[in-house]
């Protein structure tokens, strides 16, 4: 090793000849210091929506702008969080609810929670760390982390990070380039990935305009699939700089050379009818993830949790509910306890959660993650205790009233705590105030 640093050493310096160059702190930037020394302290954090309260006050706004921005209007954005608040629970009494347990199998893998973590892009926007906070939490805990093909961090990295029998799952893009896909898949599979999602609402990112509006991308805004690539659009926002090689052509014909090239259970991730659910179920497919992509694709597609019971009542004409086959998750506006509870009650085996966990380690890092866990946790055990559930295969349809479930007009009750987190859009600016 000392040969190899020999050849490129430079021999002696005259330190008055090196140039310093100082790296000038914006006032924006000196802010975003403040804040972070002035964060809540972790024992302040009680929800979830405080993590995002936190990032969003120390996220640099490309940032913000990218994680938190959804597709047109966002309206679907907004429905995924308050659909839930249209289901009511019905509780039971009585029961012994000493001992109550919430841990599940998720695609016949162990998970502490019924919840794993969905994937996200980008995490070193937020944090210098990105995604290996996740999976240094999940492993320390027992939770799921779906590796996402656009993060900041290289795959291998990523699965490196993983402790021994710590199971993660892949979310595909799936590449114009099909022999790129394919070699991607199989790594993942050889480096002992548990299964493979993949993305089928994207034949196109959605026009996210609170990041449209952030207009020029630095190299911080590329994944690291991206590395070395030419042709990446770096001037319309994030979104469409990471989006360039996604495949609009993926179609159920190429189904069959997916379950060829891998023995992974594949899961469709973007599913929002029970036809497509149905026709998920007869090519053979292990799942489905009822999802709109945390609103940021089609606006004013329904919610996951909405489409959950027509898709379940459409696979039970296949045969027994639950089917051990073939396994229906949820994802979209999760943000408590009472929420994963609700989902699997009406039929989902378990549910994704995206931004939420990002928000955590955006504002504190691991420590932020599993704090996040231990607040799903608390509020799982508390819940599970009130609705009379030892297990979560205790769950069932009675204990949830759906009923306003498909009503999107009326009174729904406000979420304040989401409410107040949520930026609005705004319009296209003066460049001079007059």
């Amino acid at each position: 090793m000392a040969e190899s640093c020999d050849l490129f050493s430079l021999g002696v310096i005259d330190p008055n000849t090196v140039v310093k160059v100082v790296k000038e702190v914006t006032a924006e930037e000196k802010t975003r210091q403040q804040l972070m020394v002035a964060r809540p302290s972790l024992d302040e954090i009680v929800n979830l929506h405080d993590f995002e309260a936190v990032a969003k006050c120390i996220l640099p706004p490309k940032a913000w702008a990218y994680y938190s921005s959804a597709s047109d209007d966002e309206i679907t954005i907004r429905e995924n969080r308050a659909a839930y608040q249209r289901i009511w629970f019905r509780p039971r009494v009585l029961r012994d609810v000493t001992v109550v347990d919430w841990s599940t199998t998720i695609l016949g893998q162990r998970s502490s929670l019924p919840v794993y973590i969905s994937a996200t892009a980008l995490g070193k926007l937020g944090h210098p760390d990105g995604e290996l906070n996740l999976t240094r939490a999940a492993g320390k805990h027992g939770v799921i982390q779906m590796i996402p093909t656009l993060a900041s961090c290289a795959f291998d990295e990523i699965v490196d990070a993983a402790v021994p029998g710590q199971v993660q799952f892949l979310q595909l893009y799936v590449n114009r380039d099909r022999e790129i896909t394919r070699k991607y898949v199989q790594h993942a599979e050889k480096r002992g990935v548990k299964g493979l999602f993949i993305t089928v609402d994207a034949p196109q990112l959605g026009r996210r305009e609170k990041d449209m509006r952030m207009k020029f991308v630095d190299e911080s805004g590329v994944a690291k699939v991206q590395e070395n690539q030419s042709g990446v659009k770096k001037d319309e926002g994030v979104a469409r700089a990471i989006s360039s090689f996604i495949d609009p052509s993926l179609s159920w014909k190429d189904i069959p050379w997916f379950k060829s090239i891998t023995n992974m259970p594949i899961v469709l991730k973007g599913v929002a009818t029970p036809e497509d659910a149905l026709m998920a179920y007869d090519y053979g497919l292990a799942g489905i993830v009822l999802s709109n992509h945390g609103g940021r694709q089609l606006d004013t597609a329904r919610s996951g949790i909405e489409n959950l019971i027509e898709v379940v009542a459409a696979l039970k004409t296949r045969g027994p509910w639950p089917n051990p086959k073939f396994e229906v998750f949820v994802d979209g506006g999760v943000r408590r306890g009472s929420d994963v509870l609700k989902a699997i009650a009406l039929g989902a085996s378990a549910v994704g959660v995206g931004r939420a966990f990002m928000y955590s380690f955006c504002a504190y890092g691991q420590d932020g993650v599993e704090k996040a866990f231990q607040i799903f946790r608390d509020e799982l055990e508390m819940n599970m205790r009130l609705l009379g559930a030892r297990t979560i295969g205790d769950l069932t349809p009675d204990m949830v009233d759906a009923n306003a479930l498909h009503s999107h007009v009326g009174l729904t009750p406000a979420d304040n705590l989401y409410n107040t987190t949520y930026q609005p859009l705004t319009l296209a600016q003066f460049k001079n105030k007059l």
